[in-house]
């Protein structure tokens, strides 16, 4: 059996399994591709040139082991695999920390060119705080992105931490990227040009319905209490204090825009759009903060 044809079997096993998407891939095929390259030794970029190789049956045997344990266990590929992909950039990753998946990356990966964030910067922002870093993957692609700029990478959870210190660490970035144990905007001194958050968003309702996958990531990356806004109500409410006159904060909060636009109707936010749509990923001024957090 070629490559390609296994892959394509590999995957309706997938589907036929019920298993969920959503941790850096969004189909069958593409889950299975990830999968399959993994257990052969081969990068993701080698499916096409190799799509014709004639596979041995003990590699057959050894990638569809791989996909066997996927559907038992309904572990997330990226622990499975201990790697994840966010914009081209890898990344460690275990069950310690939350698979990285955030749509801020995209406006990141931009950098000084002529992305949507680019526009609300200038060539004053030189010290960036990555809240709420996970394994650390945000305050990689952000430094990667902006040479010239320092990051702390923030998070309450030291087992995320030891996770970012080895990224930080595989990517040659200890001398700019300052990891900080913190409890949201507690321990870090700023003042910062940008802050990037992708917090804990997920409300109450929506927790009790996730699939099997997302329960093998730590619960304290994911909730967000009733409505799904508790932990962004503290960080609106500190951040203007650890942000200079002209800074920005860009803040993820997933398919919960419903809930923050009801929670904070009278904060001035400009949405932006990412791969997702408009609706994921919102940017707010630390004037509209400040005007918002006086009324």
């Amino acid at each position: 059996m070629t490559l390609i044809d296994f892959i394509t079997a590999e995957a309706a096993r997938l589907k036929q399994a019920g298993v969920s998407f959503g941790h850096g891939t969004t189909n069958a095929f593409d889950e299975a591709a990830w999968l399959v390259l993994w257990a052969l030794g081969m990068d993701l970029d080698e499916l096409e040139p190799h799509a014709s190789k004639v596979l041995t049956a003990e590699e057959q045997a050894k990638a569809s082991a791989l996909v066997q344990q996927r559907i038992d266990t309904r572990k997330p590929a990226a622990y499975l695999t201990k790697e994840a992909w966010l914009q081209n950039v890898p990344f460690y990753i275990d069950e310690r920390s939350i698979v990285p998946r955030s749509f801020i990356a995209e406006l990141l990966a931009d950098g000084e060119q002529t992305g949507e964030l680019d526009s609300w910067l200038s060539d004053r922002t030189s010290k960036v705080l990555d809240l709420c870093t996970g394994n650390g993957s945000l305050a990689v692609i952000a430094a990667m992105a902006y040479p010239d700029v320092v990051v702390d990478a923030a998070d309450i959870s030291d087992d995320a931490l030891a996770i970012a210190k080895i990224n930080v660490d595989r990517h040659k970035l200890g001398k700019r990227i300052t990891l900080v144990k913190s409890d949201l905007l507690a321990n870090v001194k700023g003042p910062y040009d940008l802050i990037v958050c992708n917090p804990p968003y997920v409300n109450a309702r929506s927790m009790g319905e996730l699939p099997e996958e997302y329960r093998h990531e730590p619960a304290l990356a994911l909730a967000g209490g009733d409505d799904g806004m508790d932990l962004v109500r503290k960080i609106l409410r500190d951040a203007p204090a650890k942000m200079t006159p002209d800074a920005v904060l860009v803040l993820e909060i997933g398919n919960e825009r419903a809930h923050f636009e009801h929670a904070f109707r009278r904060l001035e936010v400009a949405w932006m759009e990412t791969s997702a749509g408009a609706d994921q990923v919102l940017l707010v001024t630390r004037d509209a903060l400040a005007r918002w957090s006086r009324a």
